[in-house]
């Protein structure tokens, strides 16, 4: 053998060996990290029989309603981080660390601050309690706001307290965990079931303690619901990792969500190929069709309820200019099914005339920086040519996005507000939904959103929080087919709210009949439910997964997302992505990665019970 030969030989033993040693290090952190996860389950657990929950007599705790100004407070505890990250998965909560206030003014100034807010708070150190400043502070606040104290530390320090009524959450272990538990407690992600093993008081007796039910998504590790992180982790990372080394998509969000916990949520790769700046789980997404079922189904399924929208009802009945049309019989019902014998699209021409590059009277509908519609043009040209679409067979499933902007019309009719507010007040603010909406540059800095394609014919830019499909860009950025946009964490309480039978944090927002007829097999020529897309029997397709049960429902979008639940396996599933960006591409189609990261999930689940299955 050779000098060459022989470097050469050497060459390919030390990169056989990187790569052993890499896959060994990679290996060695997940089963170091499903280690850590067991411990944490189990310290999890042993919070959640020791925190007591006193004064709850109001059942103020869980927090019922999220729409109004939540402040968290900080008095000399340790975790106060990690305590407000979880507020944070539930609503919008703005934290005040006592620390940062001058010392002498601290309460004074403090309660200045907190004027504004309704609900707040305290996360304390139980050894502050006996400062007669911070009592004060506490019996202040209580006359008029509601307040809520998580205390942490010695447990005889609470007689200090006897004075105080709010509802005290008390853990005698200050820590990470107890600090995610005691969050989580607050809003209803935990169970309160702990009381008192000995009197401290007259008022606190032994066996004093409030016992609450989870009533909202409970934030865990895989290893709760029997799934090692080891597992999932190297399927979904490898199969995401894959797509984005391919350029199927620059970067993605999955969650999921098993038995009311999320036990994954994972952002990878950037925002674009430059990679300048890094996807993050509370990253904003363009849902595309998801919108379809997240907002107009929704809107529907309200209506439906309130006896204000009949699925066999006809279009013409809600909608009157379109009595005198072809469409005026057309059912609800075949609308949400897709089978009404509308087309899939209508062509919704620009002429010149019909943009502007700056805002003017005319001009008022905003479609980028520096494009706007005239404000006739929904008047004019959107709905005359919707009317006027071609009719096919009505026995024929054809998937339509004209439908959607019916369903929009008949919502917005029956509701008598704009489809963006009425989903909003029904569903996302009171569900604790904080970015769920349309038109998000309204609401968040353009940097919490992830860019999709770059339009170079229409608004000749690149598209970033203004909604990547064009005919909901004519509609200005909201329509009934496209336009959403949120983060995975709310689509999941939206999801999960489903999953509930309509239920989520302890309100009813759509009856459990309503969910399981919507969400149900409807059509006799396809897979559809009433609005949401759902398992195909075709097996070859695996669709949307090769293991997901014939009960899945959910839906897919254009931009590179979507939602399933599967009832059967109490799961919900959620991948966003933006395989547009910068231009379309169909690589995450033909990749089948959303279908094999389901796969992935569903393998990881029954990989445990075949272990379990083999232990025993």
């Amino acid at each position: 053998m050779s000098s060459s030969e022989i470097k050469l030989k050497m060459v390919q033993l030390c990169l056989c060996l990187g790569v052993l040693t890499a896959f060994s290090c990679s290996t060695f952190a997940q089963r170091n990290e499903n280690k850590q996860n067991q411990s944490w389950l189990q310290q999890h657990k042993e919070a959640g029989k020791s925190i007591v929950l006193l004064n709850n007599q109001s059942g103020l705790v869980p927090l019922q309603d999220l729409q109004q100004k939540i402040a968290s407070v900080s008095i000399e505890v340790e975790h106060a981080a990690q305590f407000d990250s979880l507020l944070n998965k539930y609503t919008s909560v703005t934290a005040f660390p006592a620390s940062v206030y001058d010392q002498k003014a601290t309460y004074s100034r403090l309660a200045q601050d907190l004027a504004s807010f309704s609900t707040v708070i305290v996360q304390v150190k139980t050894s502050a309690l006996k400062d007669h400043r911070t009592i004060a502070f506490l019996e202040n606040l209580q006359h008029t706001k509601q307040v809520i104290v998580a205390a942490f530390g010695n447990v005889s320090n609470l007689e200090f307290a006897d004075a105080l009524t709010m509802p005290i959450i008390w853990s005698e272990k200050e820590t990470p965990v107890t600090a995610n538990y005691a969050a989580q407690l607050v809003f209803g992600g935990v169970p309160a079931t702990a009381t008192l093993d000995k009197a401290l008081s007259a008022k606190y007796t032994t066996g004093t303690g409030f016992k609450t039910a989870p009533t909202r998504l409970k934030y865990t590790v895989p290893e709760e619901v029997g799934i090692k992180s080891e597992t999932l982790h190297q399927s979904v990372d490898a199969i995401v990792n894959e797509a984005i080394q391919q350029q199927a998509t620059p970067g993605a969000v999955v969650l999921v969500a098993k038995d009311g916990k999320v036990v994954f949520n994972k952002a990878y790769g950037s925002h674009t190929y430059d990679k300048t700046q890094a996807t993050q789980i509370t990253d904003i997404f363009d849902l595309a069709s998801v919108t379809k079922v997240s907002a107009t189904t929704m809107a529907v399924m309200n209506l439906y309820d309130q006896h204000k929208i009949g699925l066999d009802s006809t279009f013409g009945q809600y909608v009157p200019s379109a009595r005198n049309t072809n469409k005026a019989d057309i059912k609800v019902k075949d609308l949400l099914l897709h089978q009404s014998g509308l087309p899939a699209g209508v062509f919704l021409p620009l002429q010149k005339e019909d943009v502007s590059l700056v805002s003017t009277p005319k001009y008022t509908i905003k479609v980028s920086d520096s494009a706007y519609l005239r404000s006739d043009y929904f008047q004019d040209v959107i709905w005359p040519r919707m009317l006027n679409a071609k009719m096919g067979d009505k026995n024929k499933y054809v998937y339509a996005d004209v439908s959607m902007y019916y369903l929009k019309e008949a919502v917005e009719r029956q509701a008598k507000v704009p489809l963006d507010s009425f989903v909003s007040s029904q569903f996302y603010l009171p569900l604790g939904m904080q970015t769920a909406g349309f038109l998000p540059l309204n609401r968040f800095p353009q940097s919490r959103i992830v860019p999709t394609e770059f339009d170079g014919t229409f608004r000749k830019s690149l598209l970033r929080g203004y909604v990547h499909d064009g005919g909901a860009a004519r509609m200005g950025g909201v329509s009934g087919h496209a336009g959403l946009f949120a983060t995975a964490n709310d689509l999941a309480i939206l999801y999960q709210m489903m999953l509930n039978g309509g239920s989520y944090g302890g309100k009813q927002y759509i009856q459990p009949q309503t969910v399981q007829l919507f969400t149900s097999k409807q059509s006799a020529v396809s897979r559809r439910r009433l609005g949401f897309d759902g398992w195909d029997a075709d097996s070859v397709k695996g669709y949307p997964a090769k293991l997901a049960s014939p009960e899945t429902y959910g839906h897919t979008g254009y931009t590179g997302t979507c939602v399933w639940v599967d009832p059967k396996s109490k799961l919900v599933f959620v991948f966003l992505s933006n395989r547009v960006h910068p231009k379309v591409s169909n690589k995450l189609l033909s990749l089948r990665t959303r279908q094999r990261v389901l796969d992935a999930v569903y393998s990881s689940m029954q990989s445990e019970k075949v272990a379990a299955v083999k232990g025993n």
